[in-house]
């Protein structure tokens, strides 16, 4: 392993993501009841530029007023880019009003560094200003040809970035890639065009600690479509996916979740090389195969997501 090593940011369940627009706060209750691990209330590309200004008040009332923490939930919000005049106010009306309620703020169409350090600048100063004792994180959305050129360098932007996201409508629309739907599979592509790109983000996010997550499946009457791009984002290393519509949730937590029989063999696996760490033995032998400490290393990912799953389910039934 080399010297060098970035220690991983805050870490949080966040299997299922389900975007919910900040116009419509009929819908605030519902994804504070359903089973999805991660909230974002968006401001951005959900919002029309007529309802901004009532979105935004809507997004405080439901900060305010709903438990999102005590459900189990990350809570978020999703601003506008920074090339809008709608960011400051989204920024310095939110937080200031609710920040000790939010969790994450989600920067949409991250290019550069610096697009991340104006963002956590304002949170800076309106920590101090406001008082407020827990540090607010920020997730980014990589969804441009610029962002995922500069992905890397992104990824070291900010001590408060946790996660970053895979934007893909607005990154093939960005790459003037043709594709047929949002997330969706190109036929003349002889495989998944998605994948060198999520490789990219995934890399850059495990190097510098951060959380890789995949983006939407724009299709919700295609459960069989979304499920196989999540399998296909899981096993590159993807920790959970986006939900456009509350049917999407179980899907995700489903392919995010470690089925049982993958965690007992994780656990029997740490459970062997324990045994022949004590007998002097750096590999073992299970099941015909042998392990050694890369295996426990892949081991110990799965047990330790196994657990998070199961504290969440315990915060959300105490809290109920």
């Amino acid at each position: 392993m080399s010297h060098t090593r970035y220690e991983p940011g805050r870490q949080r369940l966040q299997r299922s993501e389900l975007a919910v627009p900040g116009s419509q706060p009929a819908l605030f209750k519902k994804a504070l009841e359903s089973e999805v691990d991660y909230v974002f209330l968006d401001l951005e590309d959900a919002v029309a530029p007529g309802d901004k200004e009532q979105a935004r008040r809507n997004v405080i009332q439901g900060l305010l007023e709903l438990d999102w923490r005590g459900a189990g939930k990350t809570i978020s919000v999703r601003i506008n880019g920074i090339d809008t005049h709608y960011m400051y106010r989204d920024v310095v009306d939110v937080v200031e009003q609710a920040g000790h309620r939010l969790d994450t703020v989600l920067i949409p169409k991250v290019g550069v560094p610096s697009d991340v350090y104006l963002v956590d600048a304002l949170l800076t100063q309106i920590e101090a200003a406001k008082g407020l004792s827990d540090r607010i994180g920020i997730d980014v959305l990589i969804e441009t040809a610029l962002g995922m050129a500069n992905v890397e360098a992104i990824a070291q932007s900010s001590r408060r970035l946790e996660a970053m996201h895979f934007g893909v409508a607005d990154y093939a629309a960005s790459c003037r890639a043709r594709t047929v739907s949002i997330g969706g599979l190109n036929p003349d592509y002889p495989g998944d065009q998605w994948h060198a790109a999520l490789s990219r983000m995934i890399v850059a996010c495990r190097a510098y600690g951060l959380r890789p997550i995949d983006g939407p499946f724009g299709d919700f009457k295609d459960p069989d479509g979304y499920i196989l791009g999540a399998q296909r984002a899981a096993a590159l290393g993807i920790e959970g996916k986006w939900a456009i519509h509350p049917s999407q949730i179980a899907l995700a937590n489903q392919v995010f979740t470690p089925p049982p029989a993958e965690v007992d063999r994780a656990r029997r696996i740490l459970g062997a090389l324990e045994e022949a760490a004590r007998e002097g033995r750096g590999a073992a032998q299970l099941d015909g195969r042998m392990i050694d400490a890369a295996s426990a290393r892949m081991a110990q990912n799965v047990v330790e997501m196994a657990a998070a799953i199961e504290a969440g389910k315990t915060a959300a039934t105490v809290s109920s």
